[in-house]
């Protein structure tokens, strides 16, 4: 495992914010986007691992390197790593948290959007004359 960040296949975002409002443009939107924060969350969880298995790795380091006597600020050096390691993991750790928490938004969202306005575009899309976009006596 490693604590590496692999950039997306694609390079680009889930989902493309633009002007697209319909309802099944907004669905697939909200899918996308809280499939993405569902692999992110998965991605930072293995990340998080692979960051305190490097801490603990340079925790040890800087032991050995104690018990060979070396030079006390490559002590000092490597267990500042491990340190650094750690706070690292527990940032990692809180973003895991947060991006479960959106993703869990995101598909609360899909379900209200799909409550709210799915039976109105069922009756939109089976009709067979054309109806007038939602809004239009607004402007």
């Amino acid at each position: 495992m490693s604590s590496e960040l692999a950039p997306r296949a694609s390079g680009a975002a889930p989902a493309v914010a633009d002007s697209d409002n319909r309802y099944k443009a907004v669905q697939a939107k909200l899918k996308a986007l809280g499939q993405a924060l569902d692999d992110a969350e998965l991605g930072l969880e293995e990340l998080a691992v692979g960051v305190r298995k490097n801490a603990k790795r340079a925790e040890d380091a800087a032991t050995d390197i104690a018990h060979a006597e070396l030079d006390p600020r490559f002590v000092e050096l490597t267990s500042n790593v491990s340190v650094a390691l750690g706070g690292a993991a527990v940032q990692i750790k809180k973003l895991v948290v947060t991006a479960g928490e959106t993703a869990d938004l995101t598909h609360r969202a899909k379900r209200n959007h799909q409550k709210l306005y799915g039976a109105l575009d069922d009756i939109r899309s089976n009709r067979r004359v054309q109806t007038p976009r939602p809004g239009f006596l607004t402007r």
